[in-house]
């Protein structure tokens, strides 16, 4: 078996900044065919646009409000146009918003439900149908097509003021399960990572601007250290390749061990 995923076609959303970004570039620099895609056109233009005009480039961007169907489809008729086929869909397009949880008015939970899972959800349904129509007259065991979704351990913790992305990651958890019994008849693995704190550019913000919160966050994390966006790139790769071949359903939790310890008092991010 081998971790590379040199020549697979994959599509990664929410890659205009943060995690995504990250992964998106993860994955070109190990020789894949990308299609970086996310809702913020100026964005994907100032990180890819000299990449995807290149001579030979492997990258190409796709910009569009992923929560509408009629731009998913979009999105997956470019990549099939751009590079003839889908091998991966890593589901990246994820918010965190805080939660007012006592006031019935707000609609964090709708919006985040929306944006966390059901976009997650109706693009891998989508891809799902390209990876099979793909494989038509193929047999074997091996696999025809694999979904990775980025979750939280505020999936599995509680805090007040997370109230709509726990909710949200939680279902996403449960989707990756449910879509994997689903799927598995067809050789479609989906799996998912659930991180805790990741130096992504919005966080190292953050810790630079609230004295102490670096310190609170390695506190309550047993390695004492923050992940590195580049480590979850890996293991995103891993779960991409077909030494995974055989996982399916599965939570993947990199964590540095914080999900371990009591919650009460652990830092929201």
């Amino acid at each position: 078996m081998s971790f590379s995923i040199k020549g697979k076609t994959c599509i990664v959303t929410g890659a205009s900044h943060g995690l995504g970004l990250a992964i998106a570039r993860h994955f070109a620099a190990h020789g894949a065919n990308v299609m970086a895609a996310d809702n913020d056109d100026k964005k994907l233009a100032e990180e890819f646009a000299a990449e995807a005009e290149a001579e030979g480039s492997q990258l190409r961007y796709f910009a569009g409000d992923l929560r509408q169907r009629l731009c998913q489809a979009n999105l997956l008729s470019a990549a099939i146009d751009a590079f003839d086929r889908v091998d991966v869909l890593v589901n990246a397009y994820r918010v965190v918003m805080p939660s007012v949880p006592d006031d019935p008015d707000e609609d964090a939970v709708e919006e985040l439900l929306q944006q966390n899972l059901l976009t997650a959800l109706r693009m891998t349904q989508l891809v799902a149908k390209r990876f099979t129509k793909q494989a038509e007259g193929s047999e074997g065991e091996g696999g025809i097509g694999c979904v990775v979704n980025l979750s939280s351990i505020a999936a599995r913790r509680t805090h007040p003021r997370l109230l709509a992305y726990s909710v949200s990651t939680a279902a996403l958890d449960q989707m990756t399960r449910s879509m994997a019994v689903a799927l598995a008849a067809q050789r479609i693995r989906v799996n998912a990572v659930s991180f805790g704190s990741v130096l992504t550019t919005s966080l190292n913000k953050a810790v630079n601007e609230n004295e102490g919160y670096r310190e609170d966050i390695v506190s309550h994390t047993p390695m004492a250290r923050i992940a590195q966006p580049s480590e979850v790139a890996e293991v995103v790769q891993f779960l991409a390749s077909e030494s995974a071949g055989f996982i399916t359903g599965q939570v993947v939790t990199m964590d540095g061990g914080r999900s371990l310890l009591d919650p009460v008092g652990a830092p929201a991010h």
